[in-house]
């Protein structure tokens, strides 16, 4: 049914690419849809002050699953040098050390919030009323984020090796069955809130499960034996390098937007409204840009494994191609559709509320352009081994949000918003693109 593994050492690379990216794209997309399920539900059979429960917390979830994803990207990232080298030993030993380690970063985490969730939940001023429900749902998904990790270790090992297409189909059958479970425990067991984050966990649950199955079955190479845990410090260094630089970019780029928001929070609810709907129909937009920089990602990872300078840079050229090619044809769908998008997402014909989401997705749109070829460059970079540069990126850009969010937006309003982003990713840019071709290892197809 699924062409489970992508060539990405030889061959035509825009293929090669795009083959490996559609499963991503889906991906991306279930996983959407699986972050919203508890909410859709949980608004509809529960009522508002229980989805205002899991809102109010959202940014935790958020944070939490964002650094789950970076660690097993960071990890499948040392894992696809190791593939790309050839070297089964040592791929072994990179499987092996990041279970060990995502294990005790998981187990710290778990820990962590045990003792300071409530702290948390008071800091980030959940209202009392409540609290307890917030508190009810988010414990039970940080007390269990090992199941979380476990699944997004396992899905950057397979993708490490060429394979996006089966944790694909094990996040659409843990979205299906997160719905069906999220009904199940709500609706006939009444355990309410709580029921949702149990039904979360269970769903995960089953998904890690059957990537371990399959990697048994069909990926024998992924399967560390007793003498692969041997503790190599240059390795491990590497994992907790790579794994934490990855989960703490995307956490720092979480905690900027949260600061934004905070600002456009004081704007009225009509402008909050307009902004909610323009960065859905936003997110969506840009989830190609994520997808091919992910592509990118294990593509670069493995083809320096295969010491290939020349075949890197042409892949992130035809990489940043394609998102070129999506960012501008987006970019036109929306000059006709923002109003009508708008309108649609938020239910709502109050003018403020279409002006202003309209307003900020046409001045957005066009600098997906250069969006898409920074997300390339920043994935580019952390493949190659630069680990420091894409965190340094990640630091401008929740700098930056938190200048706009105290300065610029009090000055300017919604349109300071506006320009928020699209100003942000042109200084990235411009740091990324000077620190990937002043690389010595990528200069070196040049003469080579």
């Amino acid at each position: 049914m699924f062409n489970t593994e992508t060539n990405l050492l030889s061959g035509n690379i825009i293929k090669s690419l795009l083959v490996f990216a559609i499963p991503l794209l889906l991906s991306n997309i279930f996983q959407q849809l699986y972050n919203t399920a508890d909410m859709v539900i949980v608004g509809h059979f529960l009522g508002e002050s229980s989805l205002a429960a899991i809102g109010s917390c959202a940014v935790i979830f958020e944070l939490l699953i964002g650094f789950a994803i970076g660690v097993g990207r960071g990890f499948g990232i040392v894992a696809a040098r190791s593939y790309g080298a050839g070297d089964k030993n040592l791929l072994k030993r990179t499987v092996a050390g990041s279970i060990l380690i995502g294990g005790a970063l998981t187990l710290f985490i778990s820990l962590f919030a045990s003792l300071f969730m409530m702290p948390i939940l008071k800091l980030i001023n959940t209202p009392a009323n409540i609290i307890d429900a917030a508190y009810s749902y988010i414990s039970v998904l940080t007390a269990f984020a090992m199941v979380s990790f476990t699944y997004n270790l396992c899905a950057g090992l397979l993708q490490a090796v060429g394979n996006s297409a089966m944790p694909l189909l094990f996040l659409i059958i843990s979205s299906v069955l997160n719905i069906l479970f999220d009904i199940l425990f709500i609706t006939w067991f009444n355990m309410g809130i709580h029921g949702a984050a149990v039904a979360t966990v269970a769903a995960q649950g089953i998904s890690a499960t059957l990537c371990i199955i399959y990697i048994f079955k069909k990926c024998p190479m992924l399967i560390p034996g007793k003498k692969h845990f041997h503790y190599d410090p240059a390795l491990y260094r590497e994992l907790v390098a790579q794994g934490l630089s990855l989960g703490f970019m995307l956490s720092i780029v979480t905690l900027g937007s949260v600061a934004l928001q905070s600002a456009i929070n004081g704007l009225g609810y009509l402008v909050i409204a307009g902004h909610l709907a323009a960065r859905k129909i936003n997110s969506f937009c840009m989830m190609p840009l994520s997808t091919i920089a992910a592509a990118v990602t294990t593509f670069v990872s493995q083809n320096k494994g295969a010491n290939r300078p020349d075949r890197i840079r042409k892949g992130v050229r035809y990489g940043n191609v394609i998102a070129v090619t999506w960012s501008a044809c987006i970019s036109v769908v929306l000059v006709f559709s923002a109003g009508f998008l708008i309108s649609a997402i938020s239910g709502s014909k109050e003018s403020i509320i279409i002006e202003n989401g309209t307003r900020y997705l046409l001045i957005n749109s066009p600098f997906y352009i250069i969006l898409g070829m920074l997300l390339n460059l920043r994935y580019a970079l952390q493949g190659i081994g630069r680990k420091k540069t894409p965190l340094i990126s990640s630091a401008i850009e929740f700098t930056s949000k938190i200048i706009f969010a105290f300065l610029l937006v009090p000055a300017f309003g919604y349109f300071g918003v506006i320009i928020c982003e699209p100003i942000i990713w042109c200084i990235m840019f411009l740091q990324l693109l000077y620190s990937f071709y002043t690389n010595p290892y990528i200069k070196r197809s040049y003469v080579s």
